[in-house]
Parts: structure tokens; C-alpha cells; sequence
């Protein structure tokens, strides 16, 4: 496994539903989503990255630690641009913890390959649902944004979300889906309606959007949604037919 810096954080209680777990962060995206809270691990290279540790040194920590934690969280950025994170998970489950995935779902062909594997494959996934997939073409970087999202390959957002629900489905891999209440209305109804067929019998999870390190500075300054507008565009969800939840910040 090729040696990385990661972000690390020892103990969670929410990140792993019903688990003790660690968290590993990992740098670098694909998408850039004006609002994204770990700003370092998007846009900054890896020399100019602080608080980060050798994935060896996180390792050896983990080991440590298996008397308290029941499993790992891996996040990012956006983890499935590792391309030895199947090394990762595989390591992860050797050491006799549950390993939970956080990913965008906009690289299916990485995560079908990840899944095709029993050993790599996550004992828990949360795919982010941000906006209607049409619109996905919005939070590529700029140098990809002025082209037409079919032309992306890889990048093309929409029609690779719908395949990594696809994906979930056929692995039988728990999983919920997320979506963050946005300032000004960004995400609406209308947003909703086209998200809610990739949405099976999961959980659904809302939650508010917090402003403080946004990848784009701007959006520190909006107004955050108050938990009635997260619970107004959460029963706009329920109304389709989901199980819908709303998942209140620490």
C-alpha cells in the first residue's frame, strides 16, 4: 500500500450508525461543491496540508485502539480516487473492524470494482445525494465545468449516481443516502423529485448546512437553514414516498 497523509479523528459516536468509530479523511475530490466544509483536503496540495498524519501512523493508532472502536469510517474529499483504497478496506477488516464508506457516487466503475471484491468490499455506505443529478455538471472544477457533462467520462455525475445506487442494490451493501439543506433555497422540490427514484427503501438523512471553512469563502456569510426549513424540504421527501429522517449536527 502506498504510504498517503490522511485526516484522523480517534473517536466518533455519529459517524457509523450504532458504532464507536475512527475516522479516516481522505484528501482529494473530484467535485467542487462551493459549500464543502474540509476545504483543505480539496483544494490545497498535499505539502500545504496541516493537521494530516502517515496512513502508517494512523494504522498503528488503530491497532492500538480495538478494545475501544468497532469500526472505521473512511471520508474524503472523496475516497474512491485512492487507487489502493481497496487495499485500505481490505487492512481495515483484517484488523477486525467494520468499515463504513462516505462517497459522492460519481465514479461507479471504482466503486463496482471495490464492491466486486468480498474483502474490500464496505460494510456500510452513505451516498451523498446533492442536487438533481442533471445538475451535477454545476460542481465540477472549473477547468471541467464549461464542457458538456456527457463529454466528462468519468466526471459525468448524473448517470454515475444512478449507477452507484444501482450498485448498493446488486452487493446488497447497507447504505443510506444524504442530502444537505442548502442556504437560498439551492436545494428545491424540484431537486427532490428527480433524486427520489435512486432512493430505495434506505434511510434518507437531512441536515443543515454550517457555514465556517467553505471551499468557497462566500458561503460562510448565507444565512444557515433553521431546522424548519430542513424539516419543510424533509416532508417534501416524505410526501414521494421515502423513509425520510433528519439527522440534527453535534
Amino acid at each position: 500500500m502506498m504510504e498517503v497523509l490522511v485526516g484522523f479523528k480517534k473517536t466518533s459516536l455519529v459517524d457509523y450508525p450504532g458504532k464507536v468509530a475512527a475516522t479516516i479523511f481522505v484528501p482529494g475530490c473530484n467535485l467542487r461543491c462551493p459549500w464543502c466544509h474540509n476545504r483543505e483536503l480539496v483544494e490545497t496540495s498535499p505539502e500545504e496540508r496541516d493537521g494530516l498524519s502517515p496512513l502508517s501512523q494512523v494504522l498503528e493508532q488503530l491497532q492500538k485502539r480495538k478494545k475501544v472502536l468497532s469500526a472505521v469510517v473512511i471520508t474524503g474529499g472523496e475516497p474512491t480516487l485512492r487507487s489502493d483504497l481497496g487495499s485500505l478496506v481490505e487492512e481495515l477488516h483484517r484488523m477486525g473492524f467494520l468499515v463504513k464508506l462516505d462517497t459522492n457516487g460519481t465514479l461507479p466503475d471504482r466503486l463496482e470494482k471495490l464492491f466486486s471484491v468480498a474483502a474490500s468490499r464496505p460494510d456500510y455506505v452513505a451516498l451523498d445525494l446533492k442536487v438533481a443529478p442533471q445538475r451535477y455538471g454545476e460542481l465540477l472544477p472549473l477547468d471541467l465545468g464549461t464542457e458538456a457533462p456527457q463529454s466528462l467520462g468519468e466526471h459525468t455525475g448524473g448517470e454515475n449516481l444512478k449507477r452507484t445506487a444501482n450498485l448498493l442494490v446488486q452487493y446488497r451493501i447497507p447504505h443510506e443516502f444524504r442530502t444537505l439543506v442548502l442556504p437560498r433555497n439551492h436545494v428545491t422540490d424540484r431537486d427532490l423529485t428527480a433524486l427520489a427514484p435512486l432512493v430505495d427503501p434506505s434511510p434518507w438523512y437531512f441536515s443543515a448546512f454550517r457555514g465556517g471553512n467553505c471551499l468557497d469563502p462566500r458561503w460562510n456569510d448565507l444565512e444557515e437553514p433553521d431546522q424548519e426549513t430542513v424539516k419543510a424540504l424533509a416532508e417534501g421527501a416524505k410526501k414521494l414516498g421515502k423513509p425520510v429522517f433528519i439527522r440534527v449536527s453535534p
